[in-house]
C-alpha cells in the first residue's frame, strides 16, 4: 500500500479537483499529506455517472487506482431534504445545472422550499478507500434544518442555509475548526482513520 512517504509522513491521494473539499479534508487530517488530482498531473474530469453517492465515490476512487496504480480515497456528498423527497441528493453539486454554481444551487433549493414548513434535512458523505485494489466504504451523516435565507461567509456549497441539529448557526457561520469537528465529512473521515489505524 502507498500510504507512507519519506520522513514517516503519511499521505493519501484524494480523487478530487475540488479545492474546497481538498482543503477541508487536509484540515480534518493534519497528520496526513493530502494530495489531489492536480498533484498527480490529472486534469481529466471524472464522470460521476452513478445513481447513488456510493457509486459516484467508487467511480472516482477506482479511476485513480486503475490509472495510477496507487491507493486513494474519493468521496461524494449529498444534501437530502425531506420536503423534496430526498432531493437534491446525488445531484446536489449540479442541482441548478452542470455549472456547479453553489449560489445558483442554493437559490433553487430555497425557491423549491418556499412553501415548506418541514425544513428538516441531512448531509451525507460517503468515502471510498481503494486499498490494494479493494474498496472500503465509510459514511458520515449529520441532521439539520434548511433556513429561509443564507447566513455566513465561510464554508461552501449549501453551508449558508444548513443549520446542524443542536446549533443555532449555519455551517457557513462556523469557523473551519468547529465545522470540521461535527460535519458529515468529518464523521466519515473519523471512520476512515479508525480503519487505517488498524492496518
Amino acid at each position: 500500500m502507498n500510504l507512507t512517504i519519506m520522513n514517516d509522513i503519511k499521505k493519501l491521494v484524494f480523487s478530487t479537483h475540488n479545492k474546497n473539499k481538498h482543503a477541508e479534508l487536509q484540515a480534518i487530517l493534519p497528520d496526513y499529506k493530502i494530495l489531489n488530482l492536480y498533484d498527480l498531473g490529472c486534469d481529466t474530469e471524472i464522470q460521476e455517472s452513478g445513481t447513488t453517492l456510493e457509486e459516484n465515490a467508487f467511480i472516482k476512487a477506482e479511476f485513480v487506482y486503475k490509472k495510477y496504480a496507487i491507493d486513494c480515497i474519493a468521496d461524494d456528498t449529498g444534501l437530502e431534504v425531506d420536503f423534496l423527497n430526498g432531493a437534491p441528493g446525488v445531484h446536489s453539486a449540479r442541482y441548478a445545472g452542470d455549472s456547479c454554481d453553489a449560489k445558483a444551487n442554493v437559490q433553487k433549493l430555497l425557491h423549491n422550499m418556499q412553501d415548506a414548513d418541514n425544513r428538516s434535512a441531512r448531509f451525507k458523505t460517503v468515502i471510498v478507500l481503494f486499498l490494494d485494489g479493494k474498496p472500503y466504504y465509510f459514511n458520515g451523516i449529520i441532521e439539520g434544518t434548511i433556513i429561509r435565507e443564507p447566513r455566513g461567509n465561510n464554508g461552501f456549497g449549501y453551508d449558508p442555509v444548513f443549520v446542524p441539529k443542536g446549533y443555532d448557526k449555519t455551517f457557513a457561520q462556523m469557523d473551519a475548526k468547529e465545522k470540521n469537528t461535527i460535519s458529515h465529512r468529518a464523521l466519515a473521515v473519523k471512520h476512515l482513520v479508525e480503519f487505517l489505524q488498524k492496518l
